[in-house]
Formats: C-alpha cells, structure tokens, sequence
C-alpha cells in the first residue's frame, strides 16, 4: 500500500506495539502497593511524571515559494514589444508589458477594465480608475463615479508622463488591475508575438508555503486553519490556510486519488526569507492542557486488565495502575489517585 505523506495516528499504533511488548515483561506485577522485582543494574531506565500540553498533529510536507502563477492576458492589438523578466515585482503605475512600443499599466483594483472611458460615463470603473490617479499623485478632479472633463484632463497629464497619446480617453487595453503588486512568474510569450494572448503568469510578491494532500486527508483544511511550519533550521513560524483548491492534475500520478492544495500564509516573511527544501507543515487536531504525561514506553500491561507505572521509590518500587488517554508524540496521559508530576517512573532499558 502506498504510504501517504500526511501522518495521523501513527503515535497511537506505535503504542499499542510497545504496550503489548511490554504486556509479556510485566507478568507477575499486581495492582497498586504491590512490590516489584529489583531489576539488576542497567536493565531499566528511570523518567519522571510531567505535567505539560499534549498536542497531537497531524502533518505534510510543504514547500515555499510564491504560489501558483496566474495568466495575465494583453487585450491590446498589435505586437508585445517588451515583457519584464520573470522574479520582476511591478507595481501600481508601472508599465506591466509594452505592445507597440507603448506601456499597458498596472493599476490596483478588484474590477476588470472592461470598458473605454471617457467624458459622461458614469460608474464603479470610473470611481476605481480615479482613485488611481489620485494615489498616484495627479489632481484636479473629485474621486467619484463620473467621469468628468476635470477627470480627462487629468488623464491626458498620466498620458503624457508615460508616453501615451494624449487623448483623455482610457481605452480598455491599456489598464491592467490587480488588488496588489504583481510578481512575475513566467513568459507566456516572446517578444515580436501579437496581442491579444496570455502574455505572463504572475504571482503575488509574498512567499507563501503550498502543501499537496490526499483529499480523503483533508477534512481539516479549511481558510483560516492555524497551523505551524517547521524551518530546516529547527526553527518554527505561525501560518494560516489561506486557500484550499483542486490542482489540475487531481489523480496522483501512481494512483493515490485526488489531491488537495493548500496555501500557508505565514506573516514572518523573515523567517522564511532563507528557507529552502521542505519544510513541515503541522496542524493541531487534539490538544489536552496540564495533564499528567510518561513516554509510551513507561506503561505496562497488567496481568489483571488495564495499564499501571512502575513508580520508584526510596529502597524499591511499587506498581500503580493507571488509565491511559491520550497518546501523542511518542507520550501518553495518564491519570491515578497516587499520580502527580515529578514521581519517577522506571521504564525498560
């Protein structure tokens, strides 16, 4: 059977093995208060009894980068005379390709260009175009949804600062919006090819951590899951689902179903400014506070059902039955009316 990359549950199975393993190095120990055999020498190893937060993840592999591209499509007619090069960040006002030799812009915003504008026409293209040119420093208009001779004259001084033809017009070719800058990915084309085409794939300028799942695997990854990324370097970072989506090819190549993509966002762009490889992404889907905690390995399997600790004590040991909870990262909670943090513990070599 082909073993996925995401891991949960496995602590729990690994227990149970250890457990049962220890279940034929018990026999003849009792209930509480009942003394033990003195292990000779070297064949047992003491542990302590903590109090901590049992978390159990569940985990993947990620790699950072700048997300998926998106196509950028040239409505211009004519031929793309310049693209820039691809890891080039373009930002609002900047040209984000050139088509006969004359800039298409990059304006920020959530509606397409999908119209001329001009003298008289009214909407929220207009009041969005606007509020470009004010940000980017013209003036002598009123930011609303009109398009007004005050808006056209402002729109000839933007035409002559980039080398357009003056003519007050905004056609719809010449405007590209994005909700932010703009990281270019990849060409789509070379230059001397005719526009309109998908010209470049872009991507956003922060890097993100994506993470490729079983989709049977996935019932936790939803927008706005918190999750933890461990860096090569040991160190650890707070990130956020912040997209869930189908990647085209969804059937695993070796037949392992379909896959879901997921997209991390991780607000300390520092710490992931050096990471490279993968990287491990961990999401918390139990957690117990302050409860009482030995390794797997501490349980034994008493004779007369149940679970108990080999509790060390000055001249001996005793053993005290237990009831085992959670398992989680190699550890497992324990709770008894003897039990509190800091008792030792003997466990098997």
């Amino acid at each position: 059977m082909r073993r996925r990359r995401l891991r949960t549950g496995l602590v729990v199975a690994a227990a149970t093995l250890i457990i049962l393993a220890a279940a034929a190095a018990s026999v003849g120990f009792g209930w509480r208060g009942e003394p033990t055999v003195q292990e000779p020498p070297g064949t047992a190893l003491p542990t302590t009894i903590k109090q901590e937060t049992l978390v159990d993840y569940i985990t993947a592999d990620g790699k950072v980068g700048y997300g998926a591209g998106s196509p950028v499509a040239s409505g211009m007619n004519g031929t793309v005379t310049w693209l820039p090069p691809p890891g080039a960040t373009v930002e609002r006002g900047q040209a984000l390709l050139r088509v006969n030799d004359l800039p298409v812009v990059l304006l920020y915003g959530q509606l397409p260009m999908y119209r001329q504008l001009t003298v008289g026409v009214r909407g929220n293209d207009v009041a969005q175009f606007e509020q470009n040119l004010q940000a980017l420093g013209f003036q002598g208009f009123t930011v609303d949804q009109e398009f007004s001779t005050a808006t056209e004259a402002a729109v000839r001084h933007w035409q002559h600062d980039l080398g357009l033809p003056e003519t007050g017009t905004v056609e719809p070719g010449q405007v590209i919006y994005s909700a932010d800058p703009l990281r270019v990915a990849e060409q789509l084309v070379r230059v001397g090819a005719t526009s309109p085409a998908d010209v470049l794939t872009i991507t956003g300028t922060t890097k993100v951590v994506t993470v490729s799942i079983a989709e049977a695997d996935a019932g936790w990854a939803v927008r706005g899951a918190a999750v933890t990324v461990a860096l090569p370097s040991g160190a650890t970072v707070a990130g956020t689902v912040s997209s869930v989506a189908q990647p085209p090819a969804a059937a695993d190549s070796n037949g392992g179903g379909s896959k879901v993509q997921l997209t991390i966002a991780v607000e300390d762009q520092h710490a992931l400014a050096a990471a490279e490889g993968t990287l491990t992404v961990r999401h918390a889907i139990r957690e117990k506070k302050d409860v009482l905690t030995v390794p797997v390995a501490a349980l034994l399997a008493l004779t007369e059902g149940g679970y108990g600790l080999e509790i060390v004590e000055a001249g001996g040991s005793r053993t005290v039955a237990v009831q085992a909870g959670m398992f989680a990262a190699g550890r497992v909670e324990v709770s008894g009316a003897e039990l509190h943090a800091g008792m030792t513990v003997r466990m098997p070599a």
